[in-house]
């Protein structure tokens, strides 16, 4: 069902959503619902149905779609991401998450070596996961340390800039290799299962925080330990786990980016991440809306359908209209944000907090309409308000992220413009 004032699309992404559509209905819900009752543990076993999604989502080939055609993808525009990735959070928002966060280092790792032209890195690292159909090619990011959260993102300000404020996840140079040492946080998603991993490190430890870089790192290497999967409240299908590097060598040539470029780079890294959350969290309410709303028709009390009642109409429409703002502000934003460089940090961030947060007041409120039974795990509703509570704090505190949006409006705002 697609209550939305939807703008003019194409053919094909029309079809692109249908289809999608049915992968999140015929393969991403199922999945999501017998892993959100497995032990973490489970969850990312040989056997477990996770690995079925991430097959099927490879066999179609939608691993590669973000990636540029002259590497191997098919180069989607911003809207029809926008259309896949609500359609993935609609279905499942952990593994909307797990799905994204798999390609996003490959697709990263191929635009910067493009610019630098290192074709070791499209040889050795891209190439092999566009021919991958049977995702034996997962990516992660690593940023988030033990010591270290949403106060690493924290790029303009005082902090960044402090010795003291220096991420522990070290890389030295060592003759043509790099030296890492350290350890990543166990909120890394994809950490228990990612073949490669996209390292948030510091190279330079006297300048803080902005003295990072960004490596390429196959976590196949020596020195390389992973943690146990996490036991979460919400997004349980999708798996996140801690990384420890202890003297892990990699080429001089896999380390993507230095100081100089490290704070464009993160700016950049966070607004794609948070605009491809609002997309998946619009979907994620568009889902607790509509089983509000299926039940409200059938759910009689009173002598009436619930949703003959003014209380229940008056909250259908309170997220109806949710669902609107956050589709709205959510596409607009990723949209612009596809067809421009650097993309607009701001727009992003408004884009997270805004979709989680009416995300989470739709799934509350999903649940207040189906009463007693929407506290039972037989439907899929409290599974929503886990997923979407999670979704607060997930990729940046919605707080903290707030007033890193601040001080770049801040920033721009001219008294002397009109």
């Amino acid at each position: 069902m697609y209550l939305e004032l939807d703008p003019d699309l194409t053919s094909e992404q029309g079809e692109v959503r249908v289809a999608t559509h049915g992968f999140a209905s015929g393969v991403l819900r199922p999945a999501a619902a017998r892993l959100d009752r497995m032990p973490p543990d489970e969850v990312v076993a040989e056997s477990s149905p996770l690995w079925d999604v991430f097959r099927a989502w490879y066999e179609l080939g939608n691993h590669t779609a973000g990636l540029a055609p002259a590497h191997g993808g098919t180069g989607i525009d911003g809207l029809t991401r926008h259309l896949v990735l609500e359609e993935l959070g609609w279905g499942s928002a952990g593994l909307a998450a797990g799905l994204g966060v798999a390609a996003m280092p490959f697709e990263f790792t191929a635009m910067l070596a493009e610019m630098t032209g290192n074709h070791r890195l499209l040889d050795e690292v891209v190439a092999p996961f566009v021919a991958d159909r049977d995702a034996r090619f997962i990516g992660c990011w690593a940023i988030t340390e033990p010591s270290h959260g949403s106060d690493a993102l924290e790029v303009g300000t005082d902090a960044f800039t402090r010795a003291r404020a220096a991420g522990s996840c070290r890389a030295v140079a060592d003759g043509d290799e790099w030296v890492i040492t350290g350890e990543k946080a166990a909120w890394v998603s994809n950490g228990t299962i990612a073949t490669h991993a996209l390292l948030f490190c510091t190279v330079a430890p006297s300048s803080g925080p902005a003295g990072g870089g960004v490596a390429m790192i196959p976590l196949d290497r020596l020195g390389i330990e992973r943690g146990p999967a996490l036991d979460k409240l919400g997004q349980r299908d999708l798996n996140q786990g801690g990384i420890r590097f202890d003297g892990a060598r990699i080429p001089a040539d896999y380390l993507l980016v230095g100081p100089d470029q490290y704070p464009l780079v993160l700016s950049t890294v966070l607004s794609l991440a948070n605009a491809g959350m609002g997309a998946i969290f619009t979907g994620l309410a568009r889902a607790a809306l509509e089983d509000a709303l299926a039940y409200a028709k059938v759910r009689t009390q009173g002598g009436h359908p619930i949703g003959e009642h003014q209380l229940v109409q008056g909250k259908l429409f309170a997220m109806f209209a949710a669902v609107e703002q956050a589709r709205s502000l959510s596409r607009a934003a990723l949209v612009h944000n596809s067809q421009t460089f650097p993309p607009d940090l701001a727009y992003s961030i408004a884009s997270k907090v805004t979709c989680t947060q009416r995300a989470f007041e739709v799934a509350s409120e999903a649940l207040q309409v189906l009463g007693g039974i929407g506290l039972s795990r037989e439907l899929p509703v409290e599974k929503y308000f886990r997923d979407a509570r999670a979704s607060l704090i997930e990729d940046g505190v919605n707080e903290f992220l707030g007033l890193q949006a601040a001080r770049s409006i801040l920033e721009r705002y001219s008294l002397d413009e009109p």
